[in-house]
């Protein structure tokens, strides 16, 4: 096939004397104060200030003219940070995993450690963010490497999590301080739920390597309030600032922040009222009393035993019509995990009986634990945090009640307010 598409032409090599550093806010939830700056190479032409980024990417242009500019943007953002005696920021500093790995291998050294000594730095007051790329070099070289980074005392940040070269095996082996992730990954290829859920899982993921999560491209304030809800730290985008040649002052975006923290507060406390009415509600109307007298009916090898299977059916139906219209399934289970009654499924308005779910055992279940609790105490109903049901896909909370002392009944509850299956806590 012709391809008749106009090719783009190689970026020149830039003027040295208009090459500039620019610093993009990187803010803590925590303080709600900037706790740092990317360093991004910035341009001036006669159209204006452009981005670095297409030159310094571009597989066309010579690596040895793109690590040239690229020490050149460095040395600058040292020099500004190391003028700064009072309230030093913290610099993000870009570094291609082949870059570093060459330069080790030809000198010996790191340009980036010299830059430390050479202007009295801090090593804790930089951060090298490992970008992606298809590195193809040894990972065992590559970590040995970073290990100096860290020694000397800088942290370690992997970018672009998610993408092809930051994979979780990479991730997990050098072993970073920082996750970062950009909030507009996966819009054009993912659901809603399927893209938060993705980013809710790189929070857990941070959350058991031991590192913080930084949400970049935070661009108005429904992605700052993702960007809380899916647990990052550090928040970094154009809702506070563009990338700009001068550092701002620490407390120049705290209302900002303080402004989306309290937004999430509220929304979050009314989410979590909804659903605390919901279960106390449904406690109240629910006639659970058909339970009491119901024996275990389960073998040890998960088969049912044909006669109290069917009474542990017959008082679920009996309880059916006081099952709220939200639910989508309900079921009872023993103490263990294992179900006692048929799955009761909502279908097209009205229940479809699933026995083949009997003697199933759902103790593997994130909620199923805590909620087992409940067993040892007074008759109460427990809700679960929000997931994704893994037949629907619609995000649902499961409503456990403790029926008897040894049997608990599980509602699969569906969120009926499109605003909160966005912003609930899960």
């Amino acid at each position: 096939m012709v391809d008749f598409t106009e090719a783009k032409a190689v970026p020149a090599f830039p003027d040295v004397r208009t090459v500039m550093s620019h610093f993009q806010p990187i803010l803590a939830l925590d303080t709600r104060r900037i706790v740092g700056y990317e360093v991004l190479g910035r341009q001036c032409t006669p159209d204006g200030i452009v981005s670095l980024g297409p030159f310094l990417s571009d597989a066309r242009v010579p690596v040895e003219n793109q690590m040239r500019i690229d020490r050149l943007l460095r040395e600058e953002a040292f020099r500004k940070l190391g003028a700064v005696r009072d309230r030093q920021p913290m610099l993000f500093v870009n570094l291609k995993p082949s870059w570093i790995q060459r330069m080790y291998r030809e000198t010996g050294e790191l340009y980036t450690l010299q830059l430390l000594d050479r202007y009295g730095i801090d090593p804790a007051k930089v951060v090298i963010e490992i970008t992606e790329e298809a590195y193809s070099g040894p990972m065992g070289e590559l970590r040995e490497i970073i290990d100096i980074y860290r020694r000397k005392g800088c942290l370690i940040a992997i970018d672009d999590v998610g993408t092809g070269f930051n994979s979780a095996d990479r991730i997990a082996h050098i072993q970073p301080n920082l996750l970062k992730v950009d909030i507009h990954m996966m819009k054009q290829s993912a659901s809603h739920s399927g893209y938060l859920g993705v980013l809710r899982s790189f929070s857990t993921l941070a959350e058991q390597i031991g590192a913080s999560l930084l949400i970049e491209g935070v661009e108005t304030g429904d992605d700052l309030q993702r960007a809380i809800q899916i647990g990052a730290r550090y928040v970094q985008g154009y809702l506070f600032a563009p990338a700009e040649q001068e550092f701002r002052e620490p407390d120049a975006f705290a209302g900002v922040v303080e402004a989306g923290l309290k937004e999430h507060l509220q929304t979050i406390g009314q989410v979590e009222v909804y659903w605390r009415e919901l279960g106390d509600r449904i406690m109240e109307e629910l006639d659970i009393s058909g339970f009491a007298d119901l024996t275990d009916g389960v073998e040890e090898s998960g088969s049912m035993l044909p006669d109290t299977a069917d009474l542990h059916d017959a008082a679920m139906e009996r309880m059916l019509a006081k099952v709220p219209a939200s639910c989508i399934r309900v079921y009872l289970c023993r103490a263990d995990g294992v179900q006692l009654s048929s799955n009761y499924r909502r279908w097209n308005g009205a229940w479809r009986k699933e026995p083949e779910y009997r003697g199933a055992n759902w103790s593997w279940r994130p909620y199923f634990l805590s909620d087992l609790l409940l067993l040892r105490g007074p008759l109460r109903a427990s809700v679960s945090r929000t997931y994704a049901d893994l037949d629907s896909r619609r995000w649902i909370r499961t409503l456990s009640v403790a029926v008897t002392a040894e049997a608990m009944l599980f509602m699969d509850i569906a969120d009926p307010n499109a605003r909160h299956q966005e912003l609930s806590q899960s």
